[in-house]
């Protein structure tokens, strides 16, 4: 099975960390494969070196996501 290949160039946000949860959902700016940067919803452990499954979106997706949820929000 190959490496994942990544970099995480910037944590964005960091939201809080469920009580005895291994992973913490964090919002970053990552490259993937070195395909250029995007953002990304995932959960992360404490040193960045296990994830879980997330979501990678660009910046219009995320626009996008930003203004949809805007308008359901409570």
């Amino acid at each position: 099975m190959a490496k994942t290949q990544f970099e995480i160039i910037e944590v964005l946000h960091q939201f809080p960390k469920a009580e005895n949860a291994v992973y913490r959902k964090e919002l970053c700016v990552v490259e993937w494969f070195g395909n250029g940067p995007k953002y990304d919803l995932r959960g992360w452990n404490e040193d960045h070196t296990k994830m879980t499954k997330g979501i990678i979106l660009t910046e219009e997706e995320l626009k996008e996501l930003v203004e949809v949820a805007e308008g359901f929000l409570y």
